[in-house]
C-alpha cells in the first residue's frame, strides 16, 4: 500500500477516536493525547508536562518504510528515545499490531484494534463527576452567574429597570445565604485556628483574633464632657435619621 494511502487512512481513524482518548507510548508508558491533526503532521501533548509536540509525516513514512522491510517483527528498541510516540500514533492504523510482551510492531495483513489506546482513562485529580450541592445558596448563584452573563455590570444605566430588579434580588438572596453559610463554617472553622497564627488555602488566608468592644460611658459623663468643651447638652442629645434604604418584598 502506497504510504499517502496508509497515512490519510491514519488520519482518517485518528479523527475517529473517541473524545478524552489517550496513547501510551510503547517503551516509555507515557500518557499522552492528540491535539489536532494536520496534512503533514499530528500534533500531540503528554499528560505529565505542558506544550505540544508535532509528530512529522516524513518520521512516519520513515517509520512505516522499515517495518514493511522487516523480515519480521520490528523492533522498537532501534528507535529514538525521542521517537516513542511515533509506534503509538501509527498502532491506531488497523494495519499495525503492537506487541507489549515483545515491544515489537508489525505490519499486518487483516485489520487489528489499536493496543496503545486508552479510551476510557482514568479521571485525572478534579475530573471526577461531581453532583449538585444541597444547599439553597446554590441554584440563587446559577441564576446570578446566568443574569450577569447576559448583563453588563459595566453599563448598569443601559439595563432595563425590571432586570435591575432581577440583579437585586438575586443579589440580596446570594449574600444572605452566603452570610449563613459562612457562619456555618466560621463555627467549623475556629476550633481549628490558634491566635495569631495564619492558616492558608488554595484560595487565600485566614487568622484568628479576639476584638474588645468598648462600652458605653454614662449620660451624666456624656453630658459633662460636653459641658466642658463648651457644647450646649441639647444638641449632643439630638438625632438625625438616616435615609431609608430600599427594602424588598418576598
Amino acid at each position: 500500500m502506497p504510504f499517502t494511502a496508509t497515512w490519510h487512512e491514519l488520519l482518517t481513524r485518528i479523527d475517529e477516536l473517541s473524545e478524552g482518548a489517550s496513547l501510551v507510548t510503547p517503551l516509555s508508558h507515557r500518557r499522552f493525547r492528540i491535539a489536532e491533526t494536520q496534512e503533514q503532521r499530528v500534533i500531540i501533548s503528554f499528560e505529565d508536562e505542558d506544550g505540544y509536540q508535532p509528530l512529522q509525516h516524513d518520521q512516519f513514512e520513515s517509520l512505516c518504510r522499515r517495518i514493511h522491510d522487516e523480515p519480521g517483527a520490528f523492533d522498537l528498541d532501534r528507535l529514538p528515545a525521542d521517537a516513542d510516540p511515533y509506534p503509538a500514533v501509527l498502532s491506531v492504523h488497523p494495519r499495525y499490531e503492537f506487541d507489549a510482551d515483545a515491544e515489537t510492531i508489525t505490519q499486518t495483513e487483516t485489520p487489528t484494534d489499536p493496543s496503545l489506546l486508552d479510551a476510557d482513562p482514568e479521571p485525572a485529580p478534579g475530573d471526577e463527576e461531581r453532583s449538585e450541592p444541597e444547599l439553597a445558596l446554590y441554584p440563587d448563584l446559577l441564576l446570578l452567574v446566568d443574569a450577569l452573563e447576559r448583563a453588563d455590570p459595566d453599563a448598569l444605566n443601559e439595563i432595563e429597570t425590571s432586570e435591575l430588579i432581577n440583579l437585586y434580588t438575586l443579589l440580596s438572596d446570594v449574600q444572605r445565604g452566603a452570610n449563613d453559610l459562612r457562619q456555618e463554617v466560621t463555627d467549623r472553622l475556629l476550633p481549628r485556628l490558634h491566635h495569631d497564627q495564619p492558616v492558608s488555602g488554595q484560595y487565600g488566608s485566614v487568622q484568628r483574633t479576639s476584638r474588645r468592644r468598648k462600652s458605653l460611658k454614662a449620660d451624666e459623663d456624656v453630658l459633662d464632657t460636653l459641658t466642658e468643651a463648651g457644647i450646649e447638652p441639647e444638641r449632643g442629645c439630638s438625632a438625625s435619621i438616616a435615609p431609608r434604604w430600599m427594602t424588598r418584598s418576598t
